[in-house]
């Protein structure tokens, strides 16, 4: 371990961290298995200086520090390393953009976010849960059934039809898409978009079909909403993108801009509630005990009928496991910034330009905060047991200014979902298939999880 430096003044210059001579492994870490380069990490403390080829990360894993960067000092630190490079494969949407930008892209859909709107839409997510249930116990007893990509299906139907007024659930290629945008954004992470995007290989190559067929998507999309008045835009994301693009003077920046809204929005916004989801039917499987509590609560709750807005607010265990899932497999796992001007952290100098970290994934098991970090244990969001715990100690949707804008329509979709699917089936694991973590830009499963579909009784 290195040693930290001191300077005049008290401040430690330098971080602990990894010697030189694990520059291999940490790159090897980093292309491989990330999550594993943040957790070894942590072996040399809450601050930690990373050396990752030319790069320098600064490794911040404790609640004040996470406070610091996100919150108390926020405007000091832009989108940092990875997210700037994926901007050339999910463009200057709201996910990467930072400053004046940033703020008016978040100025322009907030209204679409905000609470009394996402209540007034919780029959379309119930709606929308009811089909993928119906769609989930037609497999009964027909064998293992891809649990991710049903769940893909149905975080696209729920935003495309309360954030864009459309009908996007059962489109494929939509999905497969996303997929090959995701892939090609973590490309540009590790390569530090080192590669030219001319360069013929078979994952850019599949990147660029991807983008066009998403480009068809969005056109076909505008051309039905056709043409929004200024004065009545209405309440939906895409009308008022549509409307802020076409004041752009140059038309084509307008579709550029609208064009990457769109992705970000569709891409982070799906993707999340899915990650989630997976992960939480796969430790319901793991803990049946849990599964029976949180499946009685949903009859008691919910009866035979769908769920209604004030049911978020009854389904408290259902919340409970959702939110422990999310602190397991946080689907922000990791929140890179760049440091504009030097600033102190931890009590170490950062300088201007630096990279810095933050990573729920890491921070949520940390010993020091949770009690058996490692365990399944939803009791431990029981208010009473909460109330000690750090503020910034548990970081699902972020936090500060950039926190995330869609948090309560993602909540009230997982907790719908999950209460009416342990409401009317019971999903297994396969044996033998291993479920493993992959950090893209959320926390998804490697390769989907594929489960079996039974009868709540079986």
């Amino acid at each position: 371990m290195s040693t930290a430096l001191q300077v005049p003044g008290g401040t430690r210059a330098v971080p602990p961290g990894p010697p030189r001579s694990a520059t291999f492994r940490l790159l090897r870490d980093l292309v491989g298995d990330r999550l594993r380069l943040m957790s070894t990490a942590t072996e040399h403390g809450d601050a930690v200086r990373l050396a990752i080829g030319p790069k320098k990360l600064y490794f911040f894993n404790s609640p004040d520090s996470a406070k610091h960067v996100l919150a108390d000092n926020s405007g000091n630190y832009h989108k940092g390393i990875g997210l700037v490079q994926a901007k050339r494969a999910i463009g200057d949407g709201l996910l990467t953009s930072a400053g004046d930008l940033w703020r008016k892209q978040r100025k322009l859909i907030q209204p679409a976010f905000q609470h009394k709107r996402i209540a007034a839409q919780a029959d379309v997510i119930a709606e929308e849960v009811e089909r993928l249930v119906q769609r989930l116990r037609a497999r009964v007893g027909t064998g293992p059934v891809d649990v991710t990509a049903e769940l893909n299906g149905l975080a696209l139907g729920v935003l495309g039809r309360t954030l864009l007024d459309s009908e996007l659930g059962g489109c494929d290629s939509i999905g497969h898409s996303f997929e090959a945008v995701q892939d090609q954004a973590m490309f540009e992470m590790v390569t530090l978009s080192l590669v030219p995007t001319w360069v013929p290989l078979p994952k850019q190559l599949r990147f660029r079909r991807a983008r066009r067929e998403l480009q068809r998507v969005i056109d076909a999309l505008v051309a039905r909403r056709g043409p929004v008045a200024a004065g009545d835009p209405g309440d939906d994301v895409l009308s008022r993108l549509i409307l802020s693009t076409t004041e752009e003077a140059d038309p084509a920046v307008g579709q550029r801009r609208l064009r990457d809204e769109l992705v970000t929005l569709l891409l982070a916004g799906h993707e999340t509630t899915a990650s989630t989801l997976s992960w939480t039917l796969h430790l319901l499987d793991r803990h049946p005990q849990v599964w029976e509590r949180l499946r009685e609560e949903a009859v008691a709750v919910l009866g035979t009928g769908r769920p209604v807005a004030d049911d978020l607010r009854r389904l408290t265990y259902t919340t409970m496991v959702v939110q422990e899932s999310m602190r397991l497999y946080p689907p922000v796992w990791i929140l890179p910034r760049l440091a504009l001007a030097d600033d102190e952290i931890a009590g170490y100098r950062v300088p201007a330009g630096s990279d810095v970290v933050v990573c729920p994934y890491t921070l949520h098991r940390h010993p020091d905060f949770w009690e058996r970090p490692a365990e399944f244990d939803p009791d431990r969001f029981d208010p009473q047991r909460a109330s000690d715990r750090p503020r910034y100690a548990y970081l699902p949707f972020g936090a500060g200014p950039r926190f995330c804008v869609g948090s309560h329509l993602g909540t009230m979709e997982a907790v719908f979902a999950i209460a009416m699917i342990a409401r009317e089936l019971r999903l297994a694991g396969v044996p033998g298939r291993q479920v493993v973590p992959e950090p893209m830009l959320s926390l998804r499963v490697r390769g989907g999880l594929r489960m079996t579909v039974h009868c709540p009784d079986e």
